[in-house]
């Protein structure tokens, strides 16, 4: 009985539905670079990441901190859209409440957004 109380437990959490976390990644859409852009669905700050060589050892990751306009913005619901462009570095972030859009990429060690527009 025990070992059946516990099975209809288990298929309980099985059956829970999984919530979406807060950020979502895409890649850039340059074939040769190796860049991961994150964007907080929320509040709509992005930054990005990639991997680096390192001499005589495994690599490293290195990331790029938001910077001009690419902070917070108006709390709503953002996604990223890579463009089919293969030569594009950048990544579009979207407002999915406004249809708002700007395009983010890496500048000076910092990852920047354009102002949002319609």
């Amino acid at each position: 009985m025990l070992g059946a109380a516990m099975g209809a437990g288990f298929g309980l959490l099985a059956a829970a539905p999984v919530l979406a976390g807060p950020f979502e990644f895409a890649p850039s859409p340059q074939t040769d670079l190796n860049r991961v852009y994150r964007v907080d669905r929320a509040t709509g700050e992005v930054g990005a990441c990639q991997f680096q060589l390192k001499e005589g050892g495994v690599g490293l990751t290195v990331c790029f901190p938001s910077g001009e306009g690419a902070g917070p913005q108006t709390p709503s619901d953002y996604s990223l859209m890579p463009s089919r462009h293969e030569r594009e570095g950048g990544i579009f972030r979207v407002n999915l409440r406004t249809g708002e859009m700007s395009i983010c990429y890496v500048f000076d060690d910092k990852t920047v957004c354009t102002p949002q527009v319609k």
